[in-house]
């Protein structure tokens, strides 16, 4: 008969699982730093050993990693998603450029309509905050802040998606573009008017999921992306232009 014992789980296994899940959901991310051990075996309500059975486990499974003198801190589980050498690949060929703003334009236009249809309030309620410091930062003459919330507000879109595979693709992906893989993000921020045009364009998604219309959230995302493909590949002849106007000006200076 296929029945089994039923067994009591051990209870660094709950406490296993209950991290895996929330690594798993996005909510512990690469690198954030967990509490300090006491106070961990306290919210769980479990013994010091039983924790640190969990903390080795998890360790063992390269979801966790100690810091000598620092603490505890969730793995960089995102690191291993591309290979050097396809990062390399990516960042020496235009082509990947378009690619991934497609690719992005077709995810994030799904994760938009998804989080219009099935995100929860308090989803709508972060992607709403994340807005209005982008708002705050638009403000400011140094796009720096205003570069960073942008992507912010994209992830926060995904992550309200609630679709655990697209999170975590997603958010390597956005890494590549934090580090400069595809393109220069703060180029386009370095702008006035792009930085106008963009608000509006974020505020238009915004609003659209926020009265969730899944149809109008996923047509605001798409017009974002293209035209954000359109504003790199006028980047990429602006600056072709310029290198070969830096080569004509420095052969003027060398005619006599």
């Amino acid at each position: 008969m296929p029945f089994q014992k039923i067994t009591t789980e051990k209870l660094s296994s709950s406490v296993t699982l209950q991290i895996e899940k929330l690594i798993l959901r996005g909510i512990l991310r690469p690198g954030d730093r967990l509490p300090s051990e006491r106070e961990l075996a306290e919210r769980f309500g479990v013994s010091r050993p039983s924790l640190r059975e969990a903390i080795a486990n998890l360790d063992k499974k390269g979801l966790l990693v100690s810091k000598a003198n620092s603490g505890i801190f969730v793995a960089d589980v995102l690191g291993n998603a591309f290979s050097p050498a396809l990062i390399e690949l990516f960042s020496c060929h235009e082509e990947s450029v378009d690619d991934y703003i497609t690719f992005r334009r077709d995810l994030e236009g799904l994760a938009a309509e998804r989080t219009a249809k099935y995100g929860s309030s308090t989803d709508l309620q972060v992607i709403q905050a994340i807005f209005e410091k982008m708002e705050a930062a638009h403000q400011k003459r140094d796009p720096t802040d205003e570069a960073r919330l942008d992507a912010d507000f994209h992830l926060s879109i995904i992550e309200s998606s609630h679709n655990v595979i697209m999170l975590h693709m997603m958010r390597s992906m956005y890494e590549l573009l934090r580090n400069g893989v595809f393109y220069n993000r703060q180029k386009m921020f370095q702008q006035r008017t792009t930085r106008f045009e963009l608000l509006a364009q974020h505020e238009v998604i915004n609003r659209a999921i926020q009265k969730r219309d899944p149809a109008a959230a996923r047509q605001a995302v798409e017009a974002h992306l293209d035209y954000v493909a359109k504003s790199q590949k006028n980047q990429r002849k602006s600056d072709k232009n310029e290198k070969i106007a830096l080569q004509r000006f420095e052969h003027e200076k060398l005619r006599r």
